[in-house]
């Protein structure tokens, strides 16, 4: 995370009190007899993958994926020769409905080296046992790095699916930045509202408008 250019707005919202907390709780369920997914090594990649100065879309997840092969970082992704999970194939279900066209890949990675900051709310997750790290330790982080990019003051798209993304929205400055919601894609909801929300053609117009490049989102 020090190598990144969210470090240092990060630690001016954060105690240096909470970032020890943080090593001890990483260093704790990392040496533990738990699997823990992601794997240590990307643990942090959605700020290392997508800096602060590129950002231009804010994507909000839960926590990571929790079945083996699948969480590597990045919220909704997972690696190219990995099933989608549900939500994943929800997600891609969308973006050919609404841009006419599909897109065949599982890993969202392009969609992070172009300014897509995925997002999940805790970083961990233990095999089998989803939100089981929730309120642990993980959301005055993730709280401040969305806190963080909507005070950077070029406007930015946050989309938020599902209440529990949803509730980060008192963090963004909604006169400068476009929020999108909907329910969540999970299977679950997606049918109540996510299915023809036409996430990314908004996100597009949106950044258009403002003299931003687009999110070619089927790369």
């Amino acid at each position: 995370m020090e190598k990144t250019d969210w470090a240092k707005p990060l630690h001016q919202k954060l105690t240096a009190t909470y970032f020890e907390k943080l090593v001890e709780f990483i260093n704790q369920v990392y040496n533990s007899q738990q699997t823990i997914y992601p794997p240590e090594n990307k643990l942090f990649t959605a700020i290392e993958t997508t800096s602060l100065a590129n950002v231009k879309v804010i994507v909000v997840g839960q926590d990571p994926y929790h079945q083996p092969g699948q969480a590597q970082g990045l919220a909704f992704s997972v690696p190219e020769n990995t099933p989608a999970p549900p939500s994943l194939r929800n997600i891609l279900k969308e973006v050919a409905d609404d841009l006419g066209a599909p897109r065949n890949h599982h890993d969202l990675i392009t969609w992070a080296s172009q300014g897509v900051l995925l997002l999940n709310t805790v970083l961990t997750v233990v095999d089998s046992k989803p939100n089981i790290h929730r309120g642990r330790i993980w959301e005055p982080l993730t709280d401040a790095i969305i806190a963080s990019a909507s005070d950077d003051p070029r406007p930015k798209v946050f989309i938020l699916w599902g209440r529990s993304a949803q509730e980060k929205a008192n963090l963004i400055d909604q006169q400068r930045h476009l929020i999108i919601k909907s329910v969540h894609p999970s299977p679950l909801s997606a049918y109540r509202g996510f299915f023809g929300s036409k996430p990314f053609s908004k996100t597009n117009h949106f950044l258009r408008a403002q003299g931003e490049e687009a999110i070619d989102w089927l790369k």
